[in-house]
């Protein structure tokens, strides 16, 4: 049966005074429950002035949550996810026009794991991380102008770590009527270590360091303050939030299966 360990943290940092970052989870409740719904876990980065930003995050997290709970047994995660995605930018979509003219949105990262799968959908650039045997893959890619100009070859992937662009969000949620969510389906083993976080933390600690501070057999608690504790020390200039997943075991089934993102 597929087990995990978590652990998640937020904090407003050093210089501003709200904390527009949202975190939540979803836990089986039944080990009938392990196999028929799964674990869920999400994170959301706000944007907007007068505080909307802090009520579009914690609006896209609860309406995702709220809809994984309701979600009927046995539903694929790799078809869910997206759906979740959709139904939270509705609802920031709709609360942002409702109290006039819009200007509220939000990043949005999530990971559902049932099996031997996890299934990880996003917008923005809050990202997945997966850990496995020492090495750090990043398994989303940041909707910003930066990674659009290294696509279409205009910037380097060296400039565009330092560039203005990479601020710049090309995809966010509430912002127009429907957002496209990309969409990774990862095999998992005992061992591996899902990483969520804000651009908090990846904007301003460097991947290696991020690497080192998860690489370790620390209680997962103690991990996720050194994380914070890092985006801080490094000057704390925004809101960073971290979820950490452990897999300690699996269930093969042969079931479930997206379109593999298979890691070496």
């Amino acid at each position: 049966m597929l087990d995990l360990e978590f652990a998640e943290l937020t904090d407003p940092g050093r210089v501003r005074e709200n904390n527009e970052d949202a975190v939540g989870h979803v836990l089986p409740a039944t080990p009938a429950m392990v196999q028929s719904q799964g674990w869920f876990f999400c994170l959301a980065d706000g944007m907007g002035a007068h505080a909307k930003g802090e009520v579009a995050s914690r609006l896209a997290i609860d309406t995702a949550l709220d809809g994984f709970r309701k979600i009927p047994k046995g539903v694929m995660h790799v078809s869910l996810l997206p759906r979740l995605v959709q139904e939270a930018n509705a609802a920031v979509y709709d609360a942002g026009h409702a109290q006039g003219g819009g200007g509220m949105g939000c990043t949005f990262v999530g990971c559902a794991l049932r099996f031997d799968s996890a299934v990880v959908a996003h917008v923005g650039d809050s990202r997945c991380y997966l850990l496995r045997n020492g090495i750090l893959t990043q398994l989303t890619h940041d909707h910003t102008m930066a990674n659009e100009q290294v696509r279409l070859g205009i910037l380097s992937a060296a400039d565009a770590g330092s560039g203005e662009g990479r601020h710049l969000l090309t995809r966010s949620i509430g912002q127009e009527l429907f957002v496209a969510a990309d969409t990774i389906t990862v095999n998992i083993i005992p061992g591996d270590l899902l990483f969520l976080c804000s651009d908090g933390l990846h904007g301003y600690v460097e991947e290696q360091e991020i690497r080192f501070l998860l690489d370790t057999r620390k209680p997962l608690e103690e991990i996720a303050t050194s994380l914070i504790a890092a985006a801080n020390k490094a000057g704390g200039y925004d809101n960073v939030s971290v979820q950490l997943i452990r897999v300690r075991s699996v269930e093969r089934m042969g079931l479930y299966r997206g379109r593999p993102y298979r890691l070496l």
